[in-house]
């Protein structure tokens, strides 16, 4: 572990915190800020926010020692020093029992009870809403939220074989509550033909996208790079971000040798980035607390309103793949709240693992995509900016809170989204003192009652593809096709085809199943994607390719949900099962 020093070494100068050691008087507290004598005492405030970066090669720094890093660039030490409520969000680079204990004892934060959570890239934001709920209610007084990933460093050291000296906590440390906390990832249906990994499920939803909006694949690829490539304009003005770069359109879009194929139609650069050694800290109090610990009010960011939702978590059973009910009332329910319209919110940040979760979420929302004065990123998303796994909504948070305060009476929209777009978290904020409480509703049940759709596992027959995406591997070969087929009845099933680096044709009689077969009704509609290198589209890798479709036109007859060896590619794509 590395040694408990005040400012690590490693935390960038211009993150460094600077310490003032004169009182603040009452009119400094409040310069740039009328505080209304009205305002209730209890109103939950943030008054910290603090960001950094690990860029050296450093195999001893762990991700709780970047969690204190951040807390000391976010808060000064008395602050630090009265908080009693430390929550950490779920962090994957390294198991302790509990880390909020650790990060506790480092900042000295000694009557401080911790709470760790489930995975989700909603969890940041739902930690807020939950923690104005507790400041309102007296539950807690000081609450710090944080997270951090050493995934970089990490995997640096497992490719040499190398296991990292960071602090293990022994069975006589129990285990913080709220770990196993959440909704399931996947349902059974997903997990039976291991369409499992957010790579091969966001585009699924991509492609659903597309058809839905009439686009060729040219249009839609060349579509979502000019998205992708404003969100990189973003992260190269933002100094928290990990890559300053903005890239073009044409090189996020078109894959090359640093930018493969992961998953048709998304290279590389469409896919969040998680080989990044991040961290974020949090701070909230209430209005009576930050008085009383002088902290300037010109640093205050009011949440003024909170909601969280869920769509159904078996990807299968959701009406339409390129809709999200829980985003659509839980996202303009929150802006309800705080009493302001899509429109009038001056900054936002929508959680950006892939391109379809930004594209959903502001359809659903109201929010344009391409208005020029108003980007749906102020970090410049998980690509860009960093994805450290379930943590990347602490840094929007606080990125979105520099960008309040210096902008007074500005307010921001935060979304954040864990899952297959399938767990939502809202927040408003801004920098004038609210005109009423903190406002959060459940809004669960509303949700619940929107339409779902009816899930065949075992579906036998003929249907109609409404979405697929192909994995490539790293030698730009297709290894399989996931499918979402709807059968005549309008019901959904999910299939999955493999291929094999040495295919055989099979007989009827020995094969696990009946025969799959797909039949395009037009070979016009059915294109060669994705752009496999010449000589390596041969037999099966170019029977994979052949899933493209520019309709909705593809029939699929067979046993879906079986996993099919498909023989090489003659008149048509098809497999014997």
């Amino acid at each position: 572990m590395a040694p408990g020093i005040g400012v690590p070494e490693f935390l960038p100068i211009n993150q460094r915190p600077v310490h003032s050691s004169r009182r603040v008087t009452a009119s400094a507290r409040f310069v740039g800020m009328t505080v209304p004598r009205t305002l209730d005492p209890r109103t939950p405030v943030l008054v910290g926010y603090g960001q950094v970066n690990q860029r050296q090669e450093k195999p001893e720094v762990e991700p709780v020692d970047l969690m204190v890093a951040a807390a000391r660039a976010a808060a000064d030490p008395r602050v630090l020093e009265a908080v009693d409520s430390v929550r950490i969000v779920n962090l994957l680079s390294w198991h302790y029992r509990d880390p909020g204990l650790l990060l506790a004892q480092r900042i000295r934060a000694a009557k401080a009870a911790t709470r760790y959570t489930g995975v989700g890239g909603n969890v940041p934001q739902t930690l807020v809403n939950e923690a104005c709920r507790d400041l309102r209610s007296g539950r807690a007084e000081v609450v710090l939220i944080a997270g951090a990933e050493t995934w970089r460093t990490r995997s640096r050291l497992r490719a040499r074989g190398i296991k990292p000296e960071w602090t293990r906590q022994d069975e006589s440390v129990p285990e913080a509550p709220g770990a196993h906390d959440g909704v399931p990832m996947a349902g059974e249906a997903e997990l039976r033909i291991n369409l499992d990994r957010p790579a091969y499920v966001y585009p699924m939803f991509e492609q659903a996208l597309r058809i839905a909006g009439g686009e060729t694949s040219d249009e839609h690829r060349r579509r979502i790079g000019e998205l992708w490539s404003r969100f990189s304009a973003v992260a190269a003005d933002n100094p928290h971000a990990w890559s300053s770069d903005a890239v073009p359109a044409e090189q996020i879009w078109q894959p090359g040798p640093d930018n493969r194929m992961i998953s048709w139609p998304y290279t590389k650069l469409m896919n969040s980035n998680n080989m990044v050694d991040q961290g974020a800290v949090l701070v909230l109090t209430t209005v009576e607390k930050a008085t009383y610990l002088q902290i300037p009010s010109d640093r205050w960011v009011f949440p003024y309103a909170g909601t969280d939702s869920h769509d159904t978590y078996a990807i299968g059973e959701r009406d339409e793949l390129y809709r999200s009910p829980a985003i659509r009332i839980a996202g303009r329910r929150v802006l309800e709240l705080a009493g302001v319209s899509a429109d009038e919110v001056d900054f936002v940040d929508v959680y950006s693992c892939f391109p379809s979760a930004v594209q959903v979420a502001a359809a659903e929302i109201g929010l344009p995509l391409a208005d020029p004065s108003r980007p749906l990123t102020v970090t410049g998303g998980l690509t860009f900016a960093g994805g450290p796994w379930n943590n990347y909504v602490s840094h929007s948070i606080a990125t979105m809170a520099e960008r309040l305060v210096a902008n007074p009476g500005s307010r921001g929209l935060i979304t954040a989204n864990g899952g297959y777009l399938t767990k939502h978290s809202f927040g408003v904020y801004g920098t004038e003192p609210p005109t009423h409480e903190f406002r959060c509703q459940d809004v669960q049940s509303e949700v619940d009652a929107e339409p779902t759709r009816q899930l065949q596992v075992d579906f036998v027959g003929t249907g109609t593809v409404e979405s697929w995406t192909t994995p490539v591997g790293r030698d730009g070969t297709a290894e399989r096709a996931f499918l979402a087929v709807r059968t005549p009845e309008d019901a959904r099933t999910l299939a999955r085809t493999s291929t094999s680096r040495r295919p055989r044709r099979r007989s009827p009689r020995t094969s696990p199943g009946p025969r799959f077969k797909c039949t395009p009704t037009a070979a016009r509609r059915c294109s060669s994607v994705p752009p496999i290198p010449a000589g390596r589209a041969r037999g099966p890798r170019r029977w994979s390719a052949g899933w493209a479709d520019d309709s909705t036109g593809t029939r699929v007859s067979g046993s879906c949900g079986t996993r099919c060896l498909p023989t090489p590619r003659r008149t048509g794509p098809s497999a014997a099962c």
